[in-house]
């Protein structure tokens, strides 16, 4: 459909319960102030793409009055925002969909419905949205399930995703940041900076070296007979695998996948990305079809874990890594004079300024 950037991903320990009543109006008021300042200064786009920067997100959320490692921070700063431009939206030509648990499933609806408000077809963008949540839960399989998926997008047609997913065994979320900028495609190396505090092996078919391995699993879901698919899965059970992350030959249920094979072939996608694009296709099938690319053609996956750095802006202590003054001090300057601006009570703005002063002094 076009080419696109993942621009970065946190990880942030889960917590329990949400922001009480009053904070969150307050949040939504900022929140909004903040945006028709962004919007007002430098138009709906750019919006995009300080909600795709990981640092300045969260900064933005800690601005907000939340916990500033919390992953509720995601949620409840992406809810905020929703609400607080939710009857102006068509005035910043800025919109918002989808968000946490059921409502992330209402993405593709809520695009469609704000389709007579924008000069491109909705369905493009619908596809873009749909490809996002896949290729983070099965080309990017981290052990995190996606909970949580919000898609921003102007009236021109570019937009941004901040989604988030959960690891229940470690108690940590992990936050993804797009933005549909033409730097790359889904498919390889989508993403241009990954922030999270720590790498695990990853079964990563959007990396560079894991182009032998899309193709080869593209090759076997389109041309390969059903019948025989299912009848190599079924081999590979009774063999001595290696002892990778992904690679659990107990998981996988050849008979159970029988009608996504016979689906895939009968459809004979042209590429991995039409592949991913398949309704019924998912991590299971992904993680099988991986595995025999790797058995039957040698075509390894990367196992890399794509993050690089620590997320928010770092610490005065170095830990998770020192801080990025730059980007910090960018930061404090757009949402110092939001907030200057913002229109809400006096002793409010008071606090949220002098939080700002804090990070700033304290870096």
């Amino acid at each position: 459909m076009g080419q696109y950037a993942r621009t970065g991903v946190a990880n942030l320990p889960l917590h329990g319960g949400k922001a009480p009543k009053w904070l969150f109006e307050r949040m939504t008021k900022l929140a909004r102030e903040i945006c028709i300042v962004v919007v007002e200064d430098f138009g709906p786009e750019e919006m995009l793409r300080k909600m795709s920067d990981p640092y300045w997100f969260q900064a933005f959320g800690c601005v907000l009055g939340f916990d500033w490692h919390s992953s509720g921070l995601t949620t409840t700063a992406c809810g905020a925002l929703k609400e607080g431009i939710r009857e102006i939206e068509n005035d910043l030509g800025l919109f918002i969909a989808g968000g946490k648990g059921g409502t992330s499933r209402k993405t593709p609806k809520q695009i469609e419905d704000r389709g007579h408000l924008i000069s491109v077809d909705p369905a493009e963008l619908v596809y873009d949205s749909k490809m996002v949540a896949k290729v983070d839960s099965a080309a990017l399989q981290d052990g995190y399930q996606l909970y949580h998926h919000v898609f921003l997008f102007t009236r021109s047609g570019s937009w941004a995703v901040v989604q988030q997913g959960m690891n229940d065994r470690t108690k940590y979320a992990r936050r993804y940041h797009w933005l549909g900028d033409s730097v790359t495609d889904f498919v390889c190396e989508p993403h241009a900076a990954i922030c999270t505090q720590s790498r695990g092996e990853t079964l990563n078919l959007v990396a560079q070296e894991s182009t032998p391995a899309r193709d080869a699993i593209n090759q076997i879901a389109s041309e390969s007979k059903p019948e025989k698919t299912v009848a190599d899965l079924k081999k590979i059970q009774t063999l001595n695998l290696p002892p990778r992350h992904y690679m659990i030959a107990q998981d996988i249920h050849p008979d159970r996948m029988s009608k996504i094979f016979l689906s895939t072939y009968e459809r004979s996608p042209r590429n991995f990305e039409e592949l991913l694009g398949l309704q019924g296709v998912g991590p299971k099938t992904i993680r099988a079809l991986s595995l025999l690319a790797e058995l039957i053609y040698g075509a390894q996956p990367s196992l890399s874990d794509p993050a690089r750095f620590g997320f928010a802006h770092g610490g005065k202590d170095g830990i998770p890594y020192p801080v990025d003054r730059q980007t910090y001090d960018q930061s404090i300057q757009l949402l110092r004079k939001a907030v200057t601006r913002a229109k809400i009570e006096g002793g409010e703005k008071r606090r949220a300024i002098n939080r700002l002063d804090d990070w700033h002094h304290n870096r």
